[in-house]
């Protein structure tokens, strides 16, 4: 598949004998390199390793050639955000895919996503899939919820062809990770933008109701017409489990844009929006400006942090 920059990657100034280009792929111990328009096989150099330095998809690296083919990783460029899960760099935003049905929404898992997806620095885009399974009035409830925290929703059919303009735009030229929950049809939906991709699916389970995890591997995916690798297809296994506890509770509210802009009300700084009196966040809740779903799931996560951080202090 052929992929394209505008961000100059090519011959590295002022570094004889040096390229940088974009790790796109990983493999064992081989890192699939994307520089000037070809993929190079590259090995990491064995100070970083050492280093116990390792190339992510998405790092910006820079490589010599070896002799006969192949290159060697000789430093990783500094990142903008990084995600441990799936282990992706300089990501500019989070395309967080949910189903309203098959699967079930899980409003709390969602926040979880919405939440990990600020934590590291990414913009979050809403892309509700298999919306010809949900009503016009569920859909628009969605959009009422994540209104007052800036997330735009972005109804999809993958199957159907619906919506994938509004998602191709939200891309542009950005490199954007998609994350989501097993079964909600993010290999369906990369290859409905990509065609000719072919990424393996799998359907939902009736009785559990979840999908079977599909995708194996972090890849970037050129989205057709846009110019730049704009797509990571994320492994799927343990997303169910979206780690927060190395988040501080007083962290928690500024992951939740609504919830931090009206803190600025409450009558206490440092305000967990939770036991204290006179909290305007409290008094918003399950008005227009904040959705009683976001402030219970909010609570509930914030709840989490505070017996995590109780019970390291008691070890």
């Amino acid at each position: 598949m052929a992929f394209s920059f505008d961000s100059g990657v090519g011959l590295s100034a002022g570094k004889p004998g040096m390229r940088e280009g974009r790790v796109v792929r990983t493999h064992s111990n081989i890192c699939y390199v994307l520089a000037e328009g070809r993929q190079v096989e590259c090995v990491l150099r064995g100070r970083l390793k050492r280093e116990d330095r390792r190339a992510m998809v998405g790092d910006r690296v820079l490589f010599t050639s070896q002799v006969g083919g192949g290159g060697v990783i000789e430093e990783i460029l500094p990142r903008t955000t990084v995600l441990a899960r799936p282990p992706v760099a300089n990501v500019d935003q989070a395309i967080v895919v949910f189903t309203i049905k098959q699967p079930d929404l899980n409003r709390l898992l969602l926040d979880r996503f919405l939440v990990v997806a600020e934590r590291a620095g990414l913009s979050p885009v809403l892309c509700l899939n298999k919306v010809d399974l949900a009503t016009p009035d569920e859909v628009e409830r969605m959009r009422d919820t994540y209104r007052p925290a800036g997330y735009e929703v972005l109804p999809v059919s993958a199957k159907k062809g619906q919506g994938l303009d509004q998602v191709r735009a939200h891309i542009g030229d950005r490199l954007s990770v998609l994350a989501g929950p097993s079964g909600v049809g993010k290999s369906t939906l990369l290859n409905a933008l990509v065609p000719g991709l072919s990424l393996r699916t799998g359907e939902v389970s009736a009785k559990i109701q979840r999908g079977t995890h599909t995708t194996r591997h972090v890849e970037l995916v050129q989205v057709e017409g846009l110019g730049a690798i704009a797509g990571a297809v994320a492994d799927t296994p343990g997303f169910t489990g979206v780690d927060i506890a190395d988040l501080a509770p007083a962290d928690l509210a500024p992951c939740f844009p609504e919830v931090e802009r009206l803190s600025q009300g409450c009558r206490f700084q440092g305000c967990l929006h939770h036991k204290e009196p006179d909290c305007a966040v409290k008094a918003a809740a399950g008005t227009a400006d904040l959705a009683i779903s976001r402030y219970e799931n909010y609570v509930s996560l914030l709840e989490e942090l505070l017996k995590a951080e109780k019970h390291k202090y008691h070890h």
